[in-house]
């Protein structure tokens, strides 16, 4: 499975409590507020379909709706843009 380098990077909630980075390996981490790598696992993107397995057992999912938001539990991700 390939992984498309277009949703690599940092995924941040709109207040910033919650930050996901995806990694070009196939995995993620996730800081939630104060805690980093609050959870961490593997991850796969079918399409704008992302699929997560946890290393703690679960499992979740999310939708891209376009190249700069994410859709995942319960959740609206933007990309983090870029400070340059």
């Amino acid at each position: 499975m390939e992984r498309p380098s277009k949703y690599l990077g940092m995924w941040v909630t709109g207040d910033g409590y919650i930050r996901q980075e995806l990694l070009p390996a196939g995995r993620y981490d996730e800081a939630r507020g104060p805690k980093k790598s609050a959870y961490t696992g593997r991850y796969e993107i079918t399409g704008d379909y992302i699929y997560y397995w946890d290393d703690t057992g679960f499992t979740a999912d999310g939708t891209f709706s376009d190249i700069d938001t994410l859709h995942h539990g319960g959740y609206i991700f933007y990309r983090e843009k870029s400070k340059s």
